[in-house]
């Protein structure tokens, strides 16, 4: 029954009387329907659709915390004051209070009870289990690592910011928010939101997350995944055997239709789609477009 703190998260505290409505309007997400220790996978985007930050937004009380990557909370935080402009909101970084960690296979409130912290299911799957925010100078019964959680969360091709799409450079169809609960088009406007929209409605996105693998140790990640000489794709996560990749579908699809060799340096590679969302790498019909 694995659970561990990641050092890598860091924590923001979200206050004020207007702080629900004005995170509501900004972020891809429905924070103002949150249950009490409920959380939503979120992002923050560029007028442009592009993932600026990606997030979990937690309701505790009055207080909503913020999970984020700790190499983008100082960016994060300035880019949330610079949003809210006169509206009643304060927006902290308790890190120093605050750790973020994760749980699966366990009973995560017992386990929160236990160690005098807050736990709240992961929203983007069911199999990761859970998510728990406990005091900074507490020494919670962790019986994993870090290390452990990534396996888990790449054995189940779930991708994270930073290391599987990068920051300003991805859509959310590409790094699958629409497929792990990270957006809501029936909650009104938010940044970027008319982009991602019509993507949604076009079913444009043309770049998804596929699951890697290999009959021995993957190289590390950032390298091309490559067929008949051509990158269809990139290497992101990686443990032992097991990765994350963010492809071109219609060139896998091509490259499959055509026998064509999957490679990722001289390893050769399967990729497949995850079991959570509904793309396809089988030939489409006769006459559907690419």
């Amino acid at each position: 029954m694995p659970s561990t703190l990641l050092p890598d998260r860091a924590v923001l505290k979200v206050t004020g009387d207007d702080h629900v409505s004005f995170l509501h309007g900004l972020i891809t997400n429905d924070v103002e329907h949150l249950g009490n220790d409920e959380a939503r996978f979120s992002g923050l985007l560029s007028p442009q659709g592009k993932i600026l930050f990606d997030f979990f937004v937690v309701r505790h009380g009055d207080t909503h915390f913020i999970d984020a990557p700790k190499a983008q909370a100082d960016a994060l935080l300035k880019r949330l004051t610079m949003y809210k402009l006169r509206a009643k909101v304060d927006v902290a970084d308790v890190s120093d209070k605050t750790a973020a960690g994760a749980i699966w296979g366990e009973d995560a409130a017992a386990w929160a009870k236990a160690n005098g912290g807050l736990a709240y299911a992961d929203p983007r799957l069911p199999e990761l289990g859970s998510r728990i925010l406990i005091s900074a100078a507490a020494a919670p019964a962790v019986t994993a690592t870090p290390e452990d959680y990534a396996a888990h969360r790449i054995a189940l091709a779930v991708p994270e910011g930073g290391a599987d799409y990068a920051f300003s450079d991805a859509f959310p169809h590409e790094a699958c928010f629409d497929f792990l609960h990270g957006m809501d088009f029936k909650k009104g406007c938010f940044v970027g939101q008319e982009v991602v929209s019509r993507m949604q409605h076009r079913g444009t996105a043309r770049t998804r997350v596929l699951s890697v693998t290999a009959s021995a140790d993957l190289p590390e990640g950032g390298a091309d995944i490559v067929a008949g000489g051509f990158p269809v794709g990139r290497l992101g996560s990686v443990y032992g055997a097991h990765g994350v990749a963010l492809a071109r579908i219609d060139r896998v699809r091509d490259a499959l239709a055509k026998g064509l060799a999957l490679t990722v340096g001289a390893a050769d590679v399967d990729l497949t789609v995850p079991h959570w969302a509904t793309y396809s790498l089988e030939p489409e019909p006769a006459g559907d477009a690419a």
